[in-house]
């Protein structure tokens, strides 16, 4: 990917919010994306003038009864934008808050939202500006980030300072358009979009990293086998058997040591590749997500009318992220069990351990205990957030998705599946080091080229906290398309 995304309202992808967020891409508003955001804008006056008109002509939540009038209370957006700034906890990331500025510019760009054309490019300038409004971690439960683009909003009228401390005004939000950039869950599918690539990049990494493992303990390709996939066809473990295929084939292999291996080994197609269809099912909303015109209510220029609707609520992305997690939980505890094998003479025909030095000495005892704490810190992240509910507003929002949280724990779960992969990417560049094995060719040579050139050679007892930084360094080069 290179030069500008656009942001146009329909064609968004993760790659593109992680371009924007990480890697200080700058974007840039398409013109039809432009042209939609000013027929709903023009729709929207003439509506407001003959019927209600939820949080334009009227007051939000269980307020939505209450009509509003504009001469006299003029004063009523800028107050609800006052009232909804109130998050809480730290400050999210940086890169979370780039990634919703860009979707939040996206979404109003696919012509739903009914605001003034200029906000959206005041969105735009403000992603290439570098400049961060002061967004908290807590005051989202999944029917909208309402703190977080409320306060958004307040930085950029010059009634909250910036990031850097800094009082600047960059542009007059009108108060009938409140609600309407406020209703929506940027934040929350920004930070998702963000959790989605890495957990992609990881779960790719994990298959060659168990590529190594099975060839340190000269395990069965029977498994892998075509007939045996065909035999119950999920697309994941299709995908994940056929790659394996693949790298070992070009890696070249010996002799099966046993007429069937651990289920670390013989059953990583079936629950490896649900963690590969998880994370494909998350990219996939996240591109409704990003792309969806998800305003309520939402502004038709087509039927010349406001729609009030239940599209901000996040269900979808919710489950999405929690099965995800789910999946990756099951991928890293089967890594941790390859890790045991590695550890075990039984399988590797080396020293306990794959110790090299005197007798007794704990070689790489100590990545098992690492990587189940790890793993400890993984179950708990992957804890359905959607079991949750809360009712709100005097009874009027009586369901929640808590997609918010679902993503928070999947960004956390980033490091501790980084860990349990380091910890067999270590031990098993080690065993196939100390069993004089390399990788023919493939993708599996390029990797342990990588990982031996990466991580000390040295094998006598010492610390091995270096190798496994230098380990999670490098999987997203092992993860990479």
């Amino acid at each position: 990917m290179s030069g500008v995304v656009t942001l146009g309202g329909g064609t968004l992808t993760a790659a593109e919010v992680v371009a924007i967020a990480r890697d200080g891409r700058r974007a840039a508003l398409a013109p039809g994306g432009l042209a939609r955001a000013e027929a709903a804008y023009e729709v929207t006056k003439q509506l407001v003038a003959k019927r209600g008109v939820y949080g334009r002509t009227t007051g939000v939540g269980a307020n939505r009864s209450i009509q509003i009038d504009d001469v006299e209370a003029p004063d009523h957006g800028l107050n609800l934008l006052r009232s909804h700034a109130g998050g809480a906890g730290p400050l999210i990331e940086s890169a979370i808050v780039r990634a919703m500025l860009a979707v939040r510019a996206n979404q109003l760009a696919a012509g739903g939202a009914g605001v003034h054309p200029e906000l959206i490019s005041a969105l735009v300038d403000l992603v290439n500006s570098g400049r961060l409004p002061t967004v908290y971690r807590f005051g989202a439960i999944g029917t909208a980030d309402l703190t977080a683009l409320a306060s958004t909003a307040m930085c950029m009228i010059g009634e909250l300072p910036w990031r850097d401390g800094e009082l600047a005004p960059v542009f007059h939000l009108a108060p009938s358009d409140v609600l309407a950039f406020c209703s929506s869950n940027a934040a929350t599918i920004g930070e998702a979009a963000l959790a989605c690539h890495d957990l992609g990049a990881l779960v790719r990494a994990s298959t060659v990293v168990a590529g190594l493992s099975f060839l340190a303990v000269d395990g069965s390709t029977e498994a892998y086998t075509e007939a045996a996939q065909l035999a119950r066809p999920y697309p994941g473990q299709q995908a994940v058997a056929a790659r394996l295929r693949t790298l070992l084939a070009d890696a070249g292999t010996e002799p099966a040591a046993r007429i069937q291996d651990p289920f670390g080994f013989r059953a990583l197609p079936q629950v490896h590749g649900p963690a590969v269809d998880a994370v494909d099912r998350l990219g996939e909303v996240l591109t409704v997500e990003m792309n969806a015109a998800a305003e309520n209510p939402l502004i038709s220029s087509a039927e010349h009318d406001a729609f009030h609707n239940g599209n901000f609520h996040t269900a979808y992305l919710a489950l999405a992220l929690d099965g995800a997690r789910a999946a990756v939980f099951s991928t890293a505890a089967l890594a941790a069990a390859r890790l045991a094998n590695l550890v075990e003479p039984t399988y590797t025909g080396l020293r306990p351990f794959l110790a090299a030095g005197p007798a007794a000495s704990s070689g790489v005892m100590i990545l098992e205990y690492v990587a189940q704490s790890a793993l400890a810190e993984l179950r708990h992240a992957a804890a359905p957030a959607t079991l949750g509910n809360a009712v709100l507003s005097r009874g009027a929002e009586d369901h929640a998705s808590f997609s918010a949280q679902a993503a928070y724990r999947t960004s956390e779960l980033i490091g501790s599946y980084q860990t349990v992969l380091a910890c067999e990417l270590v031990a098993a560049a080690r065993a196939l080091r100390l069993r004089g094995r390399e990788p023919a060719a493939g993708a599996l040579r390029v990797a342990f080229e990588k990982a031996t050139a990466a991580l000390d050679p040295r094998l006598a007892d010492r610390p091995l906290d270096a190798d496994l930084t230098n380990a999670i360094t490098l999987l997203p080069e092992l993860g990479a398309d």
